[in-house]
């Protein structure tokens, strides 16, 4: 897989444009700036929008060519953003440091991600948001994007067990048009959260 992403971000346009995912910028734009985590960042989109908007950004990823053009995004922005180039399988992540962790499209097989998402449950602060937005099962057969593999994909179900420690907010399974780039066009099916770690007693 690492190789089929920098494959596919070694093109020179932006896979999935250059601007950020809206569901994703919609929610931060309601909170205070802090500190923001972006794993799967690819190629920096949301992490060079957020750092405009006063967000300090650690973006991760796998790809060494998405971490190349995520920085000349950020360069021609005049911005910095803290990307490291890791596998997420392995991913330690720090404990409590983070008042906003974003998950944009993050499909990944079921041992990974349920890695990463225990990981980013520990890594917010209390009172600290996750907002995510995936592709879900009824996006099979669509042409808009994401993996056309239904272990892949994730449902309600799913992800509140997931993040079952965390309160949520909003999820929502629904039909949207989507327009992010060459590989991001049409129609899909997308579930949609949002979800805030719990204050210690």
């Amino acid at each position: 897989m690492q190789a089929f992403w920098n494959q596919r971000y070694s093109e020179p346009a932006y896979a999935y444009g250059t601007a950020p995912n809206d569901f994703l910028a919609q929610e931060l734009a309601q909170l205070p700036a802090g500190r923001l985590l972006l794993p799967a960042e690819g190629e920096g989109r949301n992490a060079v929008w957020a750092a405009r908007q006063g967000w300090t950004v650690k973006a991760l990823d796998y790809s060494e060519a998405g971490q190349r053009k995520a920085l000349d995004l950020a360069q021609r922005a005049q911005v910095t953003i803290d990307y490291d180039v890791v596998d997420l399988s392995e991913v330690r992540l720090e404990q409590e440091q983070f008042d906003a962790i974003g998950l944009v499209f993050v499909h990944l097989p079921p041992a990974v991600r349920q890695h990463l998402h225990r990981e980013v449950v520990q890594a917010l602060r209390p009172g600290g948001h996750l907002i995510m937005e995936a592709f879900a099962p009824g996006q099979l057969g669509r042409r808009s994007g994401g993996p056309q593999d239904l272990a892949l994909l994730y449902d309600e179900n799913l992800l509140r067990a997931d993040f079952q420690e965390l309160e949520c907010l909003q999820i929502e399974t629904r039909l949207r048009h989507l327009d992010e780039g060459p590989f991001h066009q049409g129609e899909a099916s997308v579930v949609q959260l949002r979800m805030r770690k719990r204050m210690a007693d």
